[in-house]
């Protein structure tokens, strides 16, 4: 990315040359982002982004921080370590945007709402508390979100919000649902290229797939359905 001219921009950065007339965006903007807050971030990634000067985001779980990541046990990696709070304000101070990514990682959009305001105002301030300044960005967790949701981000203060979508982002994106394009373990070098220039990829906004809205409401159909059975068990 450096070599072929990109400018890297942290998620802020890049929802205000959205919308600021005052701001532009560069020619080749790229917004490098992380999810969950794991400490392997602080050893693997952080000299990377150092060495080449680059921003980029950090989404943490702020309720699992100094701890580890007890939501991915189901997947067997509920052991791997999480960054502490020295650790993150060292990150801070690097010039990486750290944002929310909730308490504790839940899918958002099929828990209570209560629950899911707690989830996303709390994170906010404890990163407020702990950083010492305003946190502006929010993750969604999996990329799950709803109308519902989305309004508890703009009611809890942030002024963006990432989901996934694996498509490319735009100037014209949702600043409170920004596509993502997904980079896994085994994207090698020539996939990312391609990715970068959007080859394959669709351009955000656009009308979400049916397919989309038919596996949301299976996942909530099926929340509801086990919330049931556990009311009747109870009583």
């Amino acid at each position: 990315m450096r070599d072929q001219g990109y400018t890297p921009l942290t998620v802020s950065q890049f929802v205000a040359g959205m919308s600021d007339l005052e701001e532009c965006l560069p020619s080749k903007p790229v917004v490098i982002t992380f999810d969950d807050g794991l400490d392997d971030f602080y050893e693997n990634a952080l000299p990377v982004l150092n060495r080449y000067r680059f921003n980029a985001t950090l989404y943490i779980t702020s309720g699992f921080v100094g701890r580890t990541s007890k939501w991915l046990a189901r997947e067997g990696e509920g052991d791997r370590p999480m960054l502490n709070w020295e650790k993150i304000r060292e990150i801070d101070n690097c010039g990486i945007e750290c944002g929310a990514h909730t308490l504790t990682h839940p899918q958002l959009d099929v828990i209570r709402h209560e629950d899911a305001r707690r989830e996303i105002s709390q994170s906010k301030r404890i990163l407020d508390e702990h950083l010492g300044k305003p946190i502006e960005s929010f993750a969604y967790p999996h990329g799950y979100h709803s109308a519902d949701i989305r309004q508890m981000v703009i009611q809890a203060g942030y002024s963006s919000a990432c989901a996934v979508m694996h498509a490319m982002s735009s100037s014209k994106d949702d600043r409170y649902a920004l596509a993502r394009i997904i980079v896994k373990s085994d994207t090698d070098l020539q996939t990312l290229d391609r990715l970068l220039v959007g080859k394959g990829l669709r351009i955000a906004p656009f009308n979400e797939k049916l397919s989309t809205k038919v596996w949301r409401l299976y996942r909530r159909s099926t929340t509801m359905l086990k919330e049931r059975e556990t009311f009747n068990s109870a009583s």
